[in-house]
């Protein structure tokens, strides 16, 4: 019998990152204020920008940071009510209930995107601002978003932690709002362990994000061409130090080159695996919107007439038996994506059925753009029998 896939560990590091690692723990250099100019996370951020398209980029530790900078950077008052997707991870309403503000969820559909109906209801005078997680590389609407939302004049700040790499109308996913948020996390499609950036258009909320980041003094000139505006900020707004440090942006900087090539590759062996899935009638993967090109690098899919949760429980077993690991969202305790389990939030867990039977259903699993088919094959295999061995058995003891 084949041994299962390793799907857990990132691809390696570049060579080209080894040489100047190697340099900078010689010189201690790892602050990325140290150089006058030109350090490497300075480098990262034009190199960044420059490669989705936006005029200004802001490393800093995590995507979480994003957020949070993001929320302070658009100045918004406290107690301020952010619209955000009910799917999700639990890291995007602790951001906004980080900056003093509060996260209104709406409903999410089978296909894992906004109901846009449920949307469209919540998005009242009360919402400041609306934060659109692509949660799992999954794209939501963005034409009826970005509609509905330049109607009420209520500023997107998109959380594509899980989609570097996709387009929609072939634009890059994180230009579309006033601001994107990204993720350098291991299990992201670029790997540093832990690190963030935000893009933006907007010189004032990139100066101001800078600020906030930790350019503290005068540090924030050597950022490039936002003199005008932190000259603006100086001293009046705190700082809450959440930089990238340089080790982290050469780890980075090459991988930005391989991105096109994980992109192709995770979506082919996605869209393999889907397709066959797809031939069984106890499982759906949801197909993409038409604007969207998707760079998935992990998969999700449904468990169809599985009618009670000791099944769905049951297919997980079946599957780590078979030497896959997959994660039913709503049966997993404590999973930090079920909305029920976001008990920081102020007042009572809110009533949100579609949600909560998605999650109920909704399974994912790693797929790593770096498998190859054998690796693919055991694991749609592992999931199709898993599937059918538990309905046999339904069948079975007719239960």
């Amino acid at each position: 019998m084949p041994l299962a896939p390793n799907v857990y560990d990132a691809e390696p590091i570049p060579e080209a990152a080894c040489a100047e690692i190697e340099r900078l723990l010689q010189s201690g250099d790892l602050f990325r204020y140290t150089a006058p100019k030109d350090a490497p996370v300075t480098v990262l951020e034009r190199e960044f920008a420059e490669f989705m398209g936006a005029r200004y980029a802001v490393c800093v530790s995590s995507c979480s940071a994003a957020l949070f900078l993001s929320l302070k950077a658009l100045d918004l008052p406290r107690g301020a009510r952010v619209l955000i997707p009910a799917f999700t991870f639990a890291a995007v309403p602790s951001a906004v209930v980080h900056a003093d503000c509060h996260p209104v969820l709406a409903e999410v559909g089978t296909n894992y995107r906004l109901d846009m109906d449920d949307f469209a209801a919540k998005l009242d005078q009360d919402i400041s601002a609306v934060i659109i997680s692509h949660m799992r590389g999954h794209t939501s609407d963005m034409d009826a978003i970005m509609a509905l939302c330049a109607e009420r004049d209520v500023p997107v700040i998109e959380d594509a932690a899980h989609s570097l790499g996709t387009r929609w109308h072939g634009r890059n996913i994180g230009t579309l709002g006033k601001i994107g948020c990204f993720s350098f996390q291991s299990y992201k499609m670029v790997n540093a362990g832990e690190g963030g950036v935000l893009i933006t258009d907007d010189a004032d909320l990139a100066a101001r994000a800078v600020i906030m980041s930790g350019a503290y003094e005068h540090n924030w000139k050597k950022h490039d061409g936002l003199q005008n505006s932190f000259a603006r900020w100086q001293n009046k707004l705190p700082l809450y130090n959440l930089r990238m440090q340089n080790l982290s942006a050469v780890v980075i900087r090459p991988q930005l080159a391989e991105v096109e090539r994980r992109v192709r590759d995770g979506l082919a062996n996605h869209d393999y695996v889907a397709d066959r899935l797809n031939t069984s009638p106890w499982m759906d993967v949801p197909p993409p919107l038409g604007p969207e090109e998707r760079a998935p690098d992990s998969l999700q899919f449904n468990l169809v007439g599985f009618d009670t949760d000791e099944e769905a429980i049951a297919f997980q077993a079946e599957a780590k038996a078979r030497g896959v690991s997959v994660q039913v969202f709503g049966l997993s305790q404590d999973n930090a994506r079920a909305f029920w389990n976001w008990q920081f939030i102020d007042g009572p867990t809110p009533d949100l059925p579609k949600t909560r039977a998605m999650l109920m259903r909704a399974c994912d699993t790693r797929l790593p753009a770096r498998l190859q088919q054998p690796d693919l094959d055991f694991i749609a295999n592992a999931l199709l029998d898993a599937a059918e061995a538990v309905k046999a058995e339904t069948r079975a003891y007719g239960t």
